[in-house]
């Protein structure tokens, strides 16, 4: 399909620059047509000035051997000026006529020759812009050459282009009846990812569903976390500051939030089968180094986990299997508006963790990226 665009293009382009070659030649021969009738217009014009002036000269030589003629009769006449007084006043203003016309054909052959000077300047202008536009057509009639012979270089390559074009034409189609068979049995597999990814997305809302499970079965008993469905205790209770001993007034309300806790996770029917591990987590706020809070928060962690599974309801549920103990020192800070909450950071979580969580985490971000 692109192959037989690309061709389309190409055939357009060579169309267009034969029209445009075409198009030029015809305005340069008109160009040569025009210079060459103007060229014979002022020849011709140049050729019945100069036969005038010839005509006049004549005319003028024919008068000035009339004038010779007169001024040989004045001089016959001088010698009877004695005899013909009156003859020769006469003749005097003969003469007087002929002097004034012999001025004025003087004046007449001045305009003529002024005339012919300005007809041969006009002559050789012509011949030199004559001599321009030989050399322009003998130079742009080597181009035509060149082009006509770049034409048939490109008309050959032109055809061979169709002839593979054609060729491709052919692969296009079968390749074409090919992606119908290919497209039907993609709209196949399509529909079956689709009710794969139905399956898979609701594995994933497993989580979902145990806390909600979790909430109602905790009720207003304690609160958890609405988003994660931990259990948050604060460290000021649990511990003195720097300490990782237990204090013993807070054990009574931890035994009694542990048993209640980890009492839904354990005997809800909707939770148990999903239940993989109970993580109890230590956490501190940013004060001091990164390696004393992690201390700190491991060892408050393991204090916790020492004290829960000396209980009775830990024995009796069997919950060493499922407890794992873990400080997080400062990490997961709880931050309003991008501030530390110091006070709040301060924490001990008890958390659940399912099976498969990780698995089911990492099919939930591919499924949300596509």
């Amino acid at each position: 399909m692109f192959s037989r665009k690309s061709t389309s293009d190409e055939s357009n382009f060579w169309i267009s620059y034969a029209d445009l070659m075409a198009g030029l030649l015809f305005v340069f021969i008109l160009l040569i047509g025009a210079i060459v009738s103007k060229s014979i217009i002022l020849k011709t014009d140049l050729h019945k000035k100069e036969d005038a002036l010839t005509l006049m000269s004549q005319t003028l030589q024919n008068k000035e051997r009339a004038l010779d003629e007169l001024s040989a009769s004045l001089s016959k006449n001088k010698t009877l000026l004695g005899e013909k007084t009156n003859a020769l006043s006469q003749n005097e203003q003969i003469l007087r006529l002929k002097e004034d016309e012999i001025k004025k054909l003087n004046a007449m052959l001045l305009e003529a020759n002024t005339q012919k000077d300005l007809l041969s300047n006009k002559v050789v202008i012509v011949q030199n812009l004559l001599k321009e536009s030989n050399t322009t057509i003998n130079t742009q009639t080597k181009k035509i050459e060149e082009y006509e012979g770049k034409v048939l270089v490109l008309s050959s390559e032109l055809n061979e282009a169709n002839k593979t074009a054609k060729l491709n034409d052919e692969k296009l189609l079968a390749l074409l009846n090919a992606l119908d068979e290919k497209q039907t049995k993609y709209d196949e597999l399509v529909a079956n990812l689709q009710a794969q990814k139905a399956k898979i997305k609701a594995l994933t809302g497993i989580k979902l569903k145990v806390i909600a499970a979790l909430k109602e079965e905790l009720g207003d008993k304690i609160a958890i976390d609405r988003q994660s469905g931990s259990l948050r205790l604060a460290s000021s209770i649990l511990f003195d500051k720097g300490s990782a001993e237990l204090k013993e007034e807070s054990k009574a309300s931890l035994k009694k939030a542990f048993e209640e806790y980890v009492g839904a996770l354990v005997t809800n029917p909707k939770i148990k089968p999903h239940l993989d591990r109970i993580i109890i987590e230590g956490h501190t706020d940013s004060d001091g180094g990164y390696l004393y809070n992690l201390d700190l928060s491991q060892k408050r962690a393991l204090a916790v986990m020492n004290f829960l599974l000396s209980l009775d309801f830990a024995k009796e549920q069997n919950i060493k299997p499922l407890l794992i103990a873990s400080g997080r020192a400062f990490l997961d800070a709880i931050k309003v508006n991008g501030v530390e909450n110091q006070e709040a950071s301060r924490r001990i979580e008890i958390k659940f963790g399912l099976k498969n969580e990780d698995a089911m985490h990492e099919i939930e971000k591919v499924l949300d990226a596509q």
